[in-house]
């Protein structure tokens, strides 16, 4: 792949749940302990340059109410989480000028103030990463998309439930709409 030129002054990293209840579960290709340790280098050298992290979580409010229920041949679970099931992880941090966002579907911008935060402070372009490649991910990067932002996806600083999920994505999808590159070349772009 090629070398990134990155403008630090229009970029934000944008982390997908990586928090404990979602961190806790089997993920492939990659364990969730290296995509955690691969984004948490990522958001140290972000911090380090002055640029916007944003940890996105996802729960429920507290009555439930706001869940989505489509009729579909896998209904989604409809049980509250566990107290301390959207926590993000403690590598992750939060850190003082992170932006700390909840959502409550897969997606991180519907609903949610991520495009207006990044639209003010400039952000032009994302550097994507996190937990489900292929679902919490894929639904930011398609309304990112959508929305006219330029896109970098961390393929190490993300899994899947399966390898089969991952790869579908990060081969098929994210190369229209983006670029895919490793986290050593995202950070040697900084």
């Amino acid at each position: 792949m090629s070398n990134l030129a990155i403008d630090k002054s229009r970029t934000a990293l944008v982390v997908i749940d990586l928090q404990t209840g979602i961190v806790g579960r089997q993920t492939a290709p990659h364990a969730a302990d290296l995509v955690v340790s691969n984004a948490a280098a990522l958001a140290a050298a972000f911090r380090q340059n002055g640029m916007p992290v944003f940890l996105l979580r996802v729960t429920p409010s507290p009555d439930g109410k706001d869940a989505l229920r489509p009729v579909a041949d896998i209904a989604s679970p409809t049980q509250m989480p566990p107290p301390g099931w959207a926590d993000i992880v403690a590598e992750m941090g939060p850190q003082p000028g992170d932006f700390v966002i909840t959502k409550h579907q897969w997606g991180a911008f519907y609903g949610t103030e991520l495009d207006l935060a990044c639209r003010r402070r400039g952000i032009s372009t994302i550097v994507l990463c996190g937990i489900s490649t292929n679902i919490g991910v894929e639904s930011t990067a398609r309304c990112a998309y959508e929305y006219g932002y330029q896109q970098i996806f961390a393929e190490d600083a993300m899994t899947a439930m399966s390898t089969e999920e991952h790869l579908m994505t990060i081969s098929k999808i994210f190369p229209r709409i983006g670029r895919v590159r490793k986290t050593a070349e995202i950070l040697a772009g900084l």
